[in-house]
């Protein structure tokens, strides 16, 4: 079951809900002022495929990180 992510169009609010099938987009409400009008948003995750083909969720590269010593 994907969570998407929301905004609503009556209070502004965005939020977070979990969707049991594509279908069910249309039932969902505002959890703040229970109104139906809500927009789906466009979300995307982060990942970084390194060449052995193994995955990674860190939003940048391990090259790019300080380690404090000098």
């Amino acid at each position: 079951m994907p969570i998407f992510e929301f905004v609503c169009s009556d209070c502004s609010k965005p939020f977070e809900e979990l969707v049991r099938s594509s279908s069910a987009v249309s039932e969902v409400i505002c959890p703040a002022c229970h109104s139906q009008n809500v927009k789906k948003k466009i979300s995307t995750f982060a990942s970084i495929v390194s060449s052995g083909g193994s995955f990674s969720f860190n939003s940048a590269p391990a090259s790019s990180c300080s380690t404090g010593s000098t």
